[in-house]
């Protein structure tokens, strides 16, 4: 038998490999066995271990137990073991340098992987993320076909394998073609990323968001889980990056609407479109390639407080044009156009007096508006509302959305423009407030409000009469009703007049009283010397109190003495007065301080004749007693 370890030997017979393997059964005959190699340079540099694994038994001399030891039966297997992984590593490197696509078998999922089994003797997991839908559901199960690339060896054990990489394989030269072609590709849009989007046209692509439409999106959610057209604008096959674009083909496709929008667009004529955008003061409205404003006010006849209380966005409707500039590519459009002006004959169909039902519509502090029917809106002011002036606000009567029943008080097309009514159906309590409440009659109310010219007194529902300040006292002089009267209270009133087209009740608290005018004019005449007290003065004179609540004026040239010297009168002086006029019915009185001087100088000459009655008396006798005095 020859020496397996004479190199002579190796060099004439070198080993076959496809001789059969010893069997475990002879491994264990000589178990007690043991070899030594030495390592010579002219031979093969093998390792021993492979050399004794693949040469022949006839190799081999089993009777030589000095010279070879095979060692245990689990050190020879450990060697086969070792010898099929180098084996298998060599295949999975070749397929890690080719990125050879391999198929495989799904086993099972786990949360974070995908176990698959691709021949080898470890299976091969691929990132879960890698397999899910735009649902977040994974596209495998246990048992499907699934065709991978092998990434890379992991230190324990198993494989890295890509489903992503393989199906860039596959599509990758469809993508290139599309690319070159500028042919549309159809994906399905499967979440957002930093940018953009990423859509599965085969394989995941990158769609920035600038590139999804035309005008800025804000919400890239909503097109999650939508299939759409893109075009692949950029692609690195050595990274495996593609990056698509939607705006580009919806740029070309609006193009080659507004070339066909254009050619019958015209001013007057009536288009359909649909409403692509809402603003506070109108919507955009998609002709076919080319955008159009509605504007609100060309929207309704009547008033719309926004958009889309009429329109929403995605609505598709006819228009009018009513302008359009073909340098600037703007145009715009008309809905109610569409339809008659309803003011055109609204003189005929509201005449004034006819009741009519409407819908409130808004309420502001003025007032309410009804409308009568789309276009036609009328406006109850809050004077029409009720009789009664106890109400504060028109939404205590009436809020938005309510039906009433109005009467037309006026029509005014020109200005678009309906007068409405609400208290005209109910009865006007000022109609027979003249036999109820004649002058002079006595009236009982409370004090509701009060103002710098008088107070106002309700008398009954809806009735109320005002006090003017001149009518509060006889004797005082009021300058604001509140030093009279309190908010609240009640107090009697004599009715002094009724007018019931202005809707007015003059009242009078002073009346109640005699008049201490008529009382005083009763009692005294022109030449009257009267006791009074300065009020107050004035430049042309002084108002002085003769009576309680009666005042008289002495003027300037009256404030006088005997010698015609003028007197200073103070606020706060008594003196005596004369009455040298009275007017009753203005309720006046002029007063003189002069004139009772010259009472007494009249006085004196009567008392110095007196006694000289019998003689005859001079000017000089009068002027010297006069001195004397």
């Amino acid at each position: 038998m020859a020496d397996v370890l004479n190199p002579e030997q190796i060099e004439s017979n070198p080993l076959n490999t496809e001789l059969e393997t010893p069997t475990l059964e002879a491994a264990t005959d000589h178990a007690d066995s043991s070899i030594e190699i030495t390592h010579n340079p002219e031979t093969h540099s093998a390792e021993p271990t492979q050399a004794v694994a693949a040469a022949p038994l006839e190799a081999i001399d089993t009777h030589s137990t000095d010279e070879i030891d095979f060692g245990s039966m689990e050190d020879f297997a450990a060697a086969l073991e070792s010898f099929d992984r180098e084996q298998a590593a060599e295949a999975a490197a070749q397929a890690f340098d080719d990125n050879t696509i391999v198929s495989g078998t799904v086993i099972k999922l786990t949360d974070k992987h995908v176990v698959v089994d691709v021949g080898m003797k470890s299976e091969g997991l691929i990132p879960l993320e890698q397999v899910l839908d735009h649902t977040g559901q994974p596209k495998l199960k246990a048992g499907d076909a699934v065709e991978v690339v092998i990434e890379r060896e992991e230190a324990e054990g198993g494989y890295v394998l890509s489903y992503e990489k393989a199906q860039r394989h596959r599509v990758w030269d469809a993508i290139e073609k599309a690319a070159n072609d500028k042919t549309p590709i159809t994906g399905i849009v499967l979440g957002r990323v930093k940018g953009g989007l990423t859509v599965d046209i085969g394989i995941k692509a990158f769609l920035p968001g600038s590139q999804l439409e035309i005008r800025p999106v804000r919400n890239l959610d909503a097109y999650i889980g939508q299939p759409i057209d893109v075009r692949v604008i950029k692609l690195n096959k050595k990274r495996g990056n593609v990056v698509i674009s939607r705006k580009e083909i919806l740029e070309e496709e609006q193009n080659a609407k507004r070339s066909q929008t254009l050619e019958h667009l015209e001013e007057g004529s009536i288009l359909t479109g649909t409403v692509k955008n809402l603003t506070d003061y109108g919507a955009f409205v998609d002709l076919g390639g080319i955008d159009g404003l509605l504007h609100i006010t060309d929207m309704s006849w009547g008033r719309l407080t926004h958009p889309r209380d009429l329109v929403n966005v995605g609505d598709e409707i006819q228009v009018k044009v009513l302008k359009f500039d073909k340098d600037k590519q703007r145009v715009s459009l008309g809905f109610k156009q569409l339809t008659p002006d309803p003011w055109l004959d609204a003189v005929e169909r509201y005449p004034v007096g006819a009741r009519v039902r409407g819908r409130v519509l808004s309420v502001t502090d003025y007032g309410s508006f009804v409308e009568l029917e789309q276009g036609i809106e009328g406006l109850v002011h809050v004077s029409e509302m009720t009789w009664s002036k106890r109400m504060k606000h028109p939404s205590k009567l009436v809020k938005p959305g309510d039906e009433v029943e109005t009467v037309v008080l006026s029509v005014n097309p020109a200005d678009r423009r309906i007068s409405l009514g609400m208290k005209q159906l109910l009865e006007n309590p000022w109609e027979h407030l003249v036999a109820r409440y004649p002058t002079g009659t006595n009236v009982e109310g409370r004090v509701r409000n009060l103002t710098d010219f008088g107070a106002f007194i309700e008398i009954e529902d809806g009735i109320d009469g005002l006090v003017h300040v001149s009518n509060l006292s006889w004797t005082k002089r009021v300058k604001h009703p509140s030093e009279v009267l309190k908010k609240g209270e009640k107090v009697k009133a004599v009715v002094l007049g009724v007018e019931p087209e202005n809707r007015r009740l003059s009242l009078g608290i002073k009346q109640l009283q005699p008049d201490v005018w008529d009382t005083f004019f009763s009692q005294h005449r022109v030449g009257d010397v009267v006791h009074g007290k300065v009020l107050r003065t004035a430049q042309f004179g002084a108002f002085v109190e003769i009576a309680e609540g009666v005042e008289g004026l002495c003027h300037v040239s009256e404030a006088t003495d005997s010698h015609g010297a003028p007197v200073k009168l103070e606020q706060g002086q008594e003196h005596d007065f004369k009455i040298i006029k009275m007017n009753q019915e203005e309720k006046k009185v002029g007063l003189s301080l002069r004139a009772v001087g010259e009472e007494a100088s009249r006085a004196d000459v009567e008392a110095y004749k007196a006694p000289v009655s019998s003689s005859t008396t001079t000017l000089g006798d009068l002027m010297n007693w006069k001195r004397e005095q």
